[in-house]
């Protein structure tokens, strides 16, 4: 009997360290956090001291301030209270780009002007004729993000110096500029012509020149993927006459100078 007992206390024992050993080997580990492979957000100094000679990538984020129509990825114009960026075809999503301009409908009068969302850039630093931009990017909105319209900067004073390019791509002012003529294809002066050298029709776009009375003569342009024909900075520029002193807003866009996206005229 003592025997038998001592054999049934022995199996018991093996019995209960099994399952121990099987209860340790059923616990579950601590989880070990991925490695984050997001890359660090960059302030706007930051990106302004990269080279934009498409060596450099770029991360950052900003609002939209206008978008250029939808074609498989947006041309859009950013900026935050330190600085503009020009992301040329970025791709999104045209269901997030939509909510950026309330619709894709480029009907008569459609002008591409945004509500101020925050969106996340990843692309590279590149320079086409003067103009930075970010190009091979792609655009994600950010989630819960505030929204910011900035100002426009009025940098009148500042044509003909080369401090104008410290505002590249900014949403900017020009106040008391005259209109002066512009030659068309058979060589009459005009007050605007469609496309650069007059060979456009109307829905192209429109090309006025204007100067300060003191230095150059500057062309200014309505891009019409921006401000689509019957919008109304477009029928105000088609309405122009040489010698109007008029009032322009918009996006300073360089092309081998100040070549502004004029997205608002008043004449005076």
């Amino acid at each position: 009997m003592k025997k038998l007992f001592t054999v049934l206390l022995s199996l018991l024992m093996v019995m209960a360290l099994f399952g121990c050993t099987k209860k340790q080997e059923t616990v579950d580990p601590e989880p070990t956090p991925a490695p984050s492979d997001a890359k660090p957000v960059m302030t706007y100094a930051e990106y302004a001291a990269l080279p934009a000679d498409g060596s450099a990538e770029v991360v950052i984020e900003a609002y939209v301030q206008a978008v250029q129509s939808y074609w498989e990825g947006a041309t859009m114009y950013l900026q935050d209270k330190d600085g503009a960026y020009f992301v040329y075809g970025g791709k999104i999503s045209e269901e997030d780009y939509a909510t950026l301009v309330g619709s894709t409908e480029y009907v008569d009068g459609w002008e591409g002007l945004a509500n101020g969302a925050k969106v996340h850039v990843e692309g590279t630093k590149s320079e086409w004729s003067g103009e930075v931009e970010i190009t091979d990017a792609t655009v994600t909105l950010v989630e819960g993000g505030d929204k910011y319209l900035a100002p426009a900067e009025d940098v009148t004073a500042l044509l003909g110096t080369d401090a104008l390019a410290d505002h590249m791509n900014k949403k900017v002012a020009f106040k008391d500029l005259i209109v002066v003529a512009s030659q068309n294809a058979s060589g009459e002066d005009v007050p605007f012509l469609y496309n650069w050298d007059g060979s456009g029709e109307p829905g192209s776009d429109l090309y006025f020149n204007v100067t300060d009375g003191k230095t150059d003569i500057y062309t200014f342009v309505v891009e019409s993927y921006l401000c689509y024909d019957g919008s109304d900075v477009y029928e105000a520029v088609e309405a122009l006459n040489i010698g109007d002193v008029v009032d322009l807003e918009g996006f300073l866009y360089w092309y081998n100078g100040a070549n502004p996206h004029i997205t608002g005229v008043t004449v005076k």
